[in-house]
């Protein structure tokens, strides 16, 4: 029986291609409609999946598990129930309470401060203005990877001592030294302090999210950075990282009641810090592109309808032309399933083979278009089976009724009407 099913189908498979070779503009009509509305679904979904999976990625570079304690609601935007001025008027973040966290968050794993400002490098006479600078504490690399291309990063006798060590990104170390290899062992000046370069930042690109922007910036140890900056003005946070096994939930109630103690702060005060909790980033991110892929393939969707009413004219057509031949067959013993099964596998065939063309064409722009925007933008697997799924589906849909009637018919009427 099952190798009776395969004959059929083989069979089948076979007359179809004859069908669609002998009407070549037919099949070239049909197979661009499904081709126009798999390309419409396809890029988009593979756009927005891309789009996502690299703010996502952005999201994780901030840390896993990881807490932010600043003064501002990253959430917020200082306006509504919040305004801005609730925020200006809060105190800074400080030093001290890195400890503090450390010593009284039994969740806390790692903790890290954070001071950065804008300023100008100087090398030999080359300026490279509003330079990104950035002072951190020896656990940030625990909490924030930072992937040294050449050279090496601080030690911990650095951080401890404040030494004048400095590690760069790519493009200032391109732009300051043309090449990466020269920088190594240079002295940058900023504000007049000095620095020497022991490492170069491999190379990132561009980030939807702005980050960290490490290709832009110039790194050093805190105490180093306070003979630079003025801490109270340069934006300073703590970054918390929760211990193996603790939720970062678990962690941002632990932080508030630290906190709040650090602070002493009375069971009445409202708090006067906020902990941004990189998790409910990415929770925000996937709930905003959820509305967004139904809204995109809603769009492609009414491309690929139209495709459907193609492919079921033409093969409404095609059963007309071979309403002989359907007679012919059901006389010498075709059965209504095998007539039924060889006009399903046409119209499925025929939206494969535009969906496949329609993938082929989403994967030459998704490479061209990575190339011009340096974003990288790829079709899934997921997307793949979701097309060749939608295609499958979208010929089954658009044959069921010319097949049921082909089916359907009296062979010694078709055979009459030849």
């Amino acid at each position: 029986m099952l190798l009776r099913n395969i004959e059929i189908i083989t069979s089948s498979l076979k007359m179809a291609l004859q069908e669609l070779w002998k009407n070549k503009l037919r099949t070239f009509l049909s197979l661009f409609g499904i081709t126009i509305g798999i390309f419409c679904i396809i890029s988009v979904m593979a756009t927005l999946n891309s789009l996502e999976q690299n703010i996502q990625n952005e999201i994780k570079s901030f840390g896993t598990n990881t807490i932010y304690v600043d003064k501002w609601d990253y959430s917020q935007g200082g306006g509504g129930e919040f305004p801005w001025w609730k925020y200006i008027k809060r105190p800074a973040i400080k030093h001290a309470e890195v400890e503090a966290i450390l010593e009284r968050t039994h969740s806390a794993k790692n903790a890290a401060f954070k001071i950065n400002i804008q300023a100008d490098a100087e090398f030999q006479g080359s300026i490279l203005k509003s330079v990104l600078m950035y002072g951190f504490t020896k656990d940030f690399n625990k909490i924030q990877a930072v992937d040294i291309q050449l050279g090496r990063y601080f030690s911990d006798v650095e951080f401890q001592e404040g030494n004048n060590s400095f590690v760069i990104g790519n493009e200032v170390a391109e732009e300051l030294f043309l090449t990466i290899e020269r920088a190594l062992g240079k002295l940058i000046e900023v504000k007049g302090k000095k620095g020497i370069v022991i490492g170069v930042i491999k190379k990132q690109g561009n980030q939807l999210l702005g980050g960290w922007q490490f290709d832009k910036c110039i790194i050093m140890p805190y105490r180093f950075a306070r003979t630079i900056m003025d801490e109270r003005g340069a934006d300073p946070l703590i970054l918390v990282q929760g211990k193996d096994g603790f939720a970062s939930a678990a962690l941002k109630d632990d932080l508030k009641g630290t906190m709040r103690a650090v602070r002493k702060l009375s069971p009445r005060q409202e708090d006067d810090f906020t902990l941004n909790d990189v998790n409910d980033w990415s929770a925000a991110f996937s709930d905003a592109f959820a509305g967004i892929n139904m809204g995109g393939a809603i769009i492609g969707g009414i491309s690929l309808i139209v495709g459907l009413f193609g492919v079921a004219n033409i093969m409404f057509v095609s059963v007309k032309e071979r309403t002989g031949q359907i007679g012919l067959k059901k006389a010498i013993g075709a059965k209504s399933r095998i007539i039924l099964t060889e006009f399903l596998i046409e119209a499925a065939f025929l939206c494969l083979i535009g969906g496949i063309i329609g993938i082929l064409l989403v994967f030459i722009l998704t490479k061209i278009l990575s190339n011009v925007f340096d974003f990288p933008i790829f079709i899934s697997i997921s997307n793949l089976i979701s097309a060749v799924s939608i295609c499958f589906a979208v010929g089954i849909l658009a044959g069921i009724i010319p097949a049921s009637m082909a089916a359907r018919m009296n062979p010694v009427v078709a055979i009459r009407s030849k």
